[in-house]
């Protein structure tokens, strides 16, 4: 049989598991035009989610990743190389007149795509101001959805450029924007904090663990045809561990599935597939945890052992110095706040806590 878990890539079909209260919020905005903003740490699914939601729809769509740019002009150039996708480019030439620089073209031999790159020395802001008025332009007919992934990176791209995108954004009435963050407390600056250009922009959601209900249950129907005896007993560790982690519940049943496939016995099976992962990352938690400085180690290591908040005494860290921390390791993705403070990957949780014995 297929193994039928899946990890690490934007999940679809039989991979996908429920979100349905969610995929319906979504659908609802959408079809009442309004903008959303989604956030959730990173590995909860928010790219499978509006991907699966927007399957929904017959309306063209612009994805863009916004850790893939390192300048404005880049985003711009992105942003029409995607359009290029869904509009061939001589049926739409003549709608770029209106375009103050002129971008070269080039097509990829290898993709036979068209590749976009604005010339140096051209107005950053103009030139993505153009390329978003023209995608206004196209929904004239058929109105697009723009999902702007880990869009906190607005923010390091060019000073002042959340203004500038705003006084262009808000005067567009064919194009949806999704803005994605999995930055928590940028995203909640962007769009909750009354002085910025973006405050109430969109409808915000956040993006919580799959319930231990739906999850079991997703869980046990895919592991009952391989195993007769106790597929809640698989089902319970494994969620038991990952604490219903979208992407570490996936990995771990993932890695059962194989060990059940290699005929292993059932008894301490989840424990096993744990312990291989992890030891299958050791290279990489040991020089994740060379590269950071004490102070954080020591948080990683409270927190490793359950306590609930390492902004309490146990800690033997002053509270200010501890919240410092926290922040940094949340912004970094090492660290989550549910109902409390976790360390995300629980397989690197499990490596601190054994390396602290």
């Amino acid at each position: 049989m297929k193994n039928p878990f899946k990890f690490g890539t934007v999940v679809d079909g039989a991979f996908f598991t429920d979100r349905e209260k969610e995929l319906q919020s979504i659908g609802q905005l959408l079809e009442s035009e309004n903008h959303l903003v989604l956030i959730s740490p990173r590995r909860f699914g928010k790219t499978s989610l509006v991907c699966k939601a927007l399957q929904y729809i017959d309306r063209p769509v612009i994805m863009v990743n916004l850790q893939s740019v390192t300048t404005v002009a880049e985003l711009a150039a992105l942003l029409l190389k995607r359009v290029f996708k869904i509009y061939p480019f001589e049926k739409i030439k003549h709608a770029m007149t209106h375009f103050r620089f002129i971008p070269t073209f080039s097509v990829n031999p290898m993709t036979d795509g068209v590749d976009v790159a604005f010339q140096p020395g051209s107005d950053n802001n103009v030139v993505l101001e153009d390329v978003l008025m023209l995608i206004e332009k196209l929904g004239e007919k058929n109105k697009f959805v723009v999902v702007l992934d880990e869009f906190q990176e607005i923010v390091d791209l060019e000073k002042g450029l959340d203004k500038y995108l705003r006084s262009v954004m808000q005067l567009q009435h064919n194009v949806n924007y999704i803005f994605l963050g999995s930055q928590e407390s940028m995203m909640t600056e962007i769009f909750e904090k009354k002085k910025s250009p973006f405050y109430h922009f969109g409808v915000l959601m956040r993006l919580p663990k799959i319930p231990y209900d739906d999850f079991f249950r997703y869980l046990l129907k895919r592991f009952a045809p391989m195993v007769l005896e106790q597929p809640e007993q698989i089902a319970e560790e494994i969620l038991s561990f990952t604490q219903c982690h979208p992407y570490y519940t996936q990995q771990l049943a993932f890695q059962v599935w194989n060990m059940l496939e290699q005929k292993n016995d059932v008894e301490k099976l989840v424990d096993h597939a744990v312990d291989e992962l992890t030891r299958l990352h050791d290279f990489d938690y040991e020089r994740i945890w060379m590269a950071m400085n004490k102070t954080d180690r020591h948080i990683l290591a409270v927190l490793a052992q359950n306590i609930t908040s390492p902004l309490n005494s146990r800690s033997g860290i002053p509270t200010s110095t501890a919240f410092s921390a926290l922040k940094r390791l949340s912004r970094q993705g090492y660290v989550i706040k549910n109902e409390k403070y976790e360390i995300d990957d629980p397989f690197f949780a499990r490596w601190i806590y054994y390396r602290s014995l």
